[in-house]
């Protein structure tokens, strides 16, 4: 077989997240590379999930570090944090963190007295994409800086609420259990209506209602979702399952805007929406086969993925499982929920019952379309150390270790010829074959204590063309040293960083050394176009 050789004469191209030559310990003991604070803060952001901590930092440190490092930027290179916040929250898919993040921007600037770059209004209506969002933002403020509202981040908010709202976003996120209701949202930014969404005016004054006189509130003619809603809500309780079961009961639900939580709680009768939100979550009785029959054909991809338990325990059957199965694995469906691989991972770690095995396996392959097909030899070192072991987030079953091990294993399937390898204290490689499904490589990694990189690129590396290493960069200092030094200078090494500490296991930005951050898939694209002789850019400018 020839041999593909990746160091050919070209251009030195190098990547955004670069060292600056100084030295500090880490977690470990073990002393670092430091990075520039743009690098530092991306790669903290893109594993940001706040308050979540890690095993080497509590979420308090890494907020901490978060908000100073983006408050900092914001002050001395207000182009680059307003593009970080926007990717963040866009393609990056990291929610809370750009709504922290903008908050911590207006703030940082407005102390300053700064005017120059993106505006503060621009940047809190670019972090805000669901309809709940303003109200997540305003409770952040208020927590951290008191109830007076600079006016930046009140028009910033309204932009976004003007963009948001309609009546199927009123009836999903306007609920009891929100810190901040649309009417309180409303009430503190003061937003006007769309001029081009006549029935916005109607729209607010219902939320306000809502709000503050839930006992006269009645649903605006001029939104047909609102008074569909409003009509289901009317029938006596005794009549509502005949609804969902008889003719046209799904495209009635549908209609209304009801979700399946709120469906638990309309089939039991009149309460109170806080008892209904209460019960939603956990009440299976109503919620048989027929009721999840009428409302599946509503639910998004993501919502379908999550109560597969949920329709397996109703005895939902098996033609209407075949639908669900075939809508959570469609590629357009993967694509346009932009969730991470390893959600579906951990839907089929949980699911109950084989015959979502399948499609559930299909949709993480869909959600992989971006990792490229490398050619040559390659090297994939995947960390399964201790410190791997944390959870992605304080809501997820999944860990690093096996977040990184579906990288891995996805990039090897694709590549030409891969060296697939686990790494700890010792190193191993991990088997597997083409054309193998991920969940089945998966199996075969293991826990394997410390963190030993130099000791793996040294009994691995073998020649080949380049190195990509998924870590999280911790290394003892027992074994510690560059993890790059065993390499060539000449053979590209990637290292993807999944928890964005700030010291580094070997220097980056380089020609040939490149640090990502993260989970998105995205990140993959650069491999290619790094070694194609185009220098990277941070993910926003490209």
């Amino acid at each position: 077989m020839a041999r593909f050789n990746t160091r050919l004469t070209r251009p030195p191209v190098t990547s955004p997240v670069t060292s600056t030559g100084g030295a500090a310990h880490n977690h470990q003991g073990a002393t670092g590379h430091l990075r520039d604070s743009r690098s530092e803060l991306f790669l903290l952001a893109v594993a940001n999930f706040v308050s979540q901590e890690t095993f080497h930092e509590d979420g308090e440190e890494r907020d901490t570090r978060y908000a100073a490092l983006v408050r900092a930027l914001a002050v001395e290179d207000p182009e680059w944090t307003a593009g970080l916040l926007r990717w963040l929250r866009r393609d990056g898919r990291m929610r809370t963190a750009s709504v922290v993040g903008a908050a911590e921007y207006v703030k940082a600037r407005l102390d300053a007295g700064a005017v120059d770059g993106p505006s503060n209004r621009q940047v809190v209506d670019s972090v805000l994409l669901r309809a709940d969002e303003p109200g997540e933002l305003l409770g952040y403020w208020t927590s951290r800086y008191g109830r007076a509202v600079p006016k930046p981040v009140k028009r910033g908010i309204a932009d976004a609420v003007r963009r948001l709202w309609d009546g199927k976003a009123l009836l999903k996120y306007d609920t009891a259990s929100r810190g901040y209701r649309f009417g309180d949202v409303l009430n503190l930014v003061h937003a006007a209506p769309d001029p081009a969404k006549p029935w916005q005016g109607d729209l607010f004054r219902y939320a306000l209602d809502r709000r503050h006189h839930p006992e006269r509130a009645e649903a605006p003619a001029s939104n047909r979702t609102l008074t569909a809603h409003r009509a289901l809500m009317a029938l006596p309780a005794a009549e509502r399952r005949s609804v969902i079961t008889g003719p046209g009961g799904a495209e009635r639900l549908a209609e209304a805007g009801m979700t399946w939580e709120a469906l638990a709680g309309w089939l039991q009768g009149p309460m109170d929406a806080a008892a209904w939100e209460a019960l939603a979550g956990w009440l299976q009785g109503p919620m048989d086969a027929a009721a999840w029959e009428a409302v599946i054909p509503s639910m998004g991809a993501m919502a379908l993925v999550r109560n597969l338990r949920n329709f397996d325990e109703a005895g939902v059957p098996d033609g209407t499982a075949a639908r669900v199965a075939a809508r959570i694995s469609d590629p357009e469906a993967v694509a346009s929920s932009r969730q991470f691989p390893f959600r579906y991972l951990a839907a089929y770690r949980h699911a109950p019952s084989l015959r979502w095995a399948y499609p559930l396996e299909r949709a993480l392959g869909h959600s992989l379309a971006n990792v490229p097909a490398l050619p040559g030899r390659t090297l994939i070192l995947v960390d399964r150390s201790g410190s791997m072991w944390s959870p992605l987030s304080d809501r997820s079953l999944l860990n690093r270790a096996d977040a990184a091990a579906v990288f891995g294993a996805s990039l090897a399937l694709r590549a030409a010829d891969a060296d697939l390898v686990e790494f700890g204290t010792t190193s191993s490689a991990v088997g597997y074959r083409k054309g193998e499904s991920v969940l089945r490589i998966l199996e075969r990694f293991g826990d394997l204590g410390g963190t030993n990189t130099v000791q793996a690129v040294r009994k691995h590396y073998r020649a080949h063309d380049r190195v990509l290493i998924v870590t999280d960069e911790q290394a003892s200092f027992t074994y510690y040293g560059d993890a790059t030094g065993g390499i060539p200078p000449t053979v590209p090494v990637y290292t993807w960083n999944l928890a964005g500490h700030r010291v580094g296991h070997a220097p980056s930005g380089s020609e040939n050394r490149h640090t990502f951050g993260g989970l998105s898939d995205a990140a993959f694209r650069m491999v290619p176009l790094l070694e194609a002789g185009r220098s990277a850019d941070w993910p926003w400018n490209r």
